[in-house]
C-alpha cells in the first residue's frame, strides 16, 4: 500500500482533528451530556479519506492516545485507556470510518438519502461497539455499580445519543456537498500539476 504525502497529512489531520473532538467535552457540557464530535469525526473520515485513508487516520488517534499524549477525552492518555470502559468507543472509530469509507467507494455519486444511510450505519456501529465493550469491561476489569445490567448501559448512553443523531443528521446533509468540494479540489490540484 502506498500513499502520497498529502494522503498522509490528511490522515495526520483527522487524527488531529478527532483529538481536538474529544476535548471540546472540557469546555461544553450541556445538561450533563458532555458533547464530543468524535462520531461525526469519525464518519467524515471514512467519507473523505475512503476506508483505508480513513481508518489509519482513527488508528494513527488511538496510537497516538495510547503512547501517552493527552488526546483522548478528558486531555487522557497512556495505555491505561485500555482497561478504560469507554476504550470501545476509540475502536469503534477505526471500524466506522472503514465502514462508512466502503460504502461511500461503492456509489458513483452520493445523494442526501444514501448519505443518511451511511452516516447512520457509521453512527450505529459506533454505539454497538463502544457500548458493548463498555458492559464488558464493566463486568470484567472495571468497578460496576450495584445493579448493574446490560439495559442499564443502554440506560447511560441514551443522552450522547440523541446529541449524536442530531449531529449525524448534520453530517449527513453535508457529505455530499463536501464530497463534491473535495472533488472540484482534487481536479484543480491535477490541473495545477500538469
Amino acid at each position: 500500500m502506498h500513499w502520497k504525502p498529502i494522503q498522509l497529512i490528511y490522515a495526520a489531520l483527522f487524527a488531529a482533528l478527532m483529538g481536538i473532538g474529544a476535548n471540546v467535552t472540557s469546555y461544553l457540557v450541556i445538561g450533563g451530556v458532555p458533547i464530543t464530535l468524535q462520531s461525526i469525526i469519525a464518519i467524515i473520515a471514512g467519507a473523505l479519506l475512503g476506508s483505508r485513508l480513513g481508518a489509519l487516520s482513527m488508528t494513527i488517534y488511538a496510537l497516538v492516545g495510547l503512547v501517552g499524549m493527552p488526546v483522548f477525552a478528558g486531555f487522557s492518555g497512556g495505555v491505561r485507556a485500555l482497561v478504560s470502559p469507554t476504550f470501545g468507543f476509540i475502536l469503534s472509530f477505526i471500524v466506522v470510518a472503514f465502514v462508512v469509507g466502503k460504502m461511500i467507494e461503492k456509489k458513483k455519486k452520493i445523494v442526501t438519502s444514501y448519505a443518511f444511510f451511511v452516516a447512520f450505519i457509521g453512527l450505529a456501529l459506533n454505539y454497538m461497539i463502544g457500548t458493548n465493550y463498555m458492559y464488558f469491561a464493566y463486568l470484567w476489569i472495571a468497578d460496576a455499580p450495584d445493579g448493574f445490567s446490560y439495559s442499564m448501559v443502554w440506560l447511560w448512553m441514551a443522552l450522547p445519543l440523541v446529541k449524536d443523531i442530531i449531529l449525524t443528521i448534520l453530517t449527513a446533509v453535508s457529505i455530499p456537498k463536501l464530497l463534491r468540494m473535495r472533488t472540484h479540489h482534487l481536479a484543480e490540484t491535477k490541473q495545477t500539476a500538469s
